[in-house]
């Protein structure tokens, strides 16, 4: 489980105030998007398939996010992702921003697996082991 996927944006005019510093929740934006691609990755699973034929929806149960720097308008950053831990009903994160190796922002992220109805569900065996 030591593998660091990393996703890689561009800051737009669009993710700033007007200041051109990003608004501090685009970088919950940011995360999602990483760790949507990263599961994808591993299941080689679209989350559309995920649901449809495995009735699993993957959400945020908790999010502890520390602000540490500022990103600014075009700036490139690369978002981490590393989990730390797994069990057939939860996914525990670690996912840094960084401008180069300047570290942006810090999130322990908990993702719970669910079904349609929203209710707990067990990640088969065999998708379980692929993450």
């Amino acid at each position: 489980m030591s593998k660091v996927y990393q996703h890689k944006i561009k800051v737009y005019y669009e993710d700033t105030d007007a200041g051109g510093v990003v608004y501090y929740a685009n970088y919950l934006k940011y995360m999602e998007r990483a760790r949507s691609e990263m599961i994808c990755e591993l299941l080689d699973l679209s989350h559309k398939d995920l649901k449809i034929n495995y009735d699993i929806i993957f959400l945020v149960r908790s999010c502890n996010i520390k602000y540490l720097k500022s990103a600014q308008f075009e700036d490139y950053l690369t978002i981490t992702t590393k989990m730390i831990k797994k069990t057939s009903v939860r996914l525990n994160l670690i996912q840094e921003t960084k401008r180069k190796e300047e570290l942006l922002t810090s999130a322990e992220v908990e993702l719970a697996v669910v079904n349609n109805q929203g209710k707990v569900n067990k990640l088969p065996l065999d998708l379980l082991e692929r993450l």
